[in-house]
């Protein structure tokens, strides 16, 4: 299983972006710096400006900037923005999903696994990716 670029593009985007927070509005082609295709970067910008955690300002002046605190705001924020609810089967967020869900003896193993990704994508705000090292696990 890969993240998907959608992913990917909109962590490097807001990454960005917190790294430019009260700098006031980014450019887009300044964002589009971290090797994200500009008509890609605008869906994507698109995307998070829907769920709140982007604002634009128009005008010569103009471009994109965190509407929250880096702080503030989780990598669940924003891969909910981008991809949508993670789940690694359809099944695991209504029974209804699959005629055999009330009695699948895997059900379990993934809501389980996908409450899991969830829940430390969660712990993990924009303002942690900018700490000199980050965190690793290896």
């Amino acid at each position: 299983m890969k993240l998907s670029t959608r992913g990917k593009y909109g962590l490097y985007a807001m990454y960005y972006l917190a790294l430019h927070a009260g700098e006031g509005p980014q450019p887009l082609q300044d964002i589009s710096t971290m090797g994200i295709p500009k008509l890609y970067l605008e869906q994507i910008l698109g995307n998070l400006r829907r769920a709140g955690l982007v604002n634009t300002v128009r005008g010569q002046q103009g471009g994109y900037q965190l509407a929250g605190k880096p702080e503030d705001i989780t990598l669940l924020d924003v891969m909910d923005a981008v991809e949508g609810p993670i789940e690694l089967s359809e099944c695991t967020s209504a029974e209804n999903n699959c005629e055999r869900s009330a009695t699948c003896p895997v059900r379990w193993v993934w809501q389980r696994i996908s409450r899991t990704i969830n829940d430390e994508l969660e712990k993990i705000h924009l303002s942690d990716m900018l700490a000199p090292t980050c965190e690793s696990e290896e």
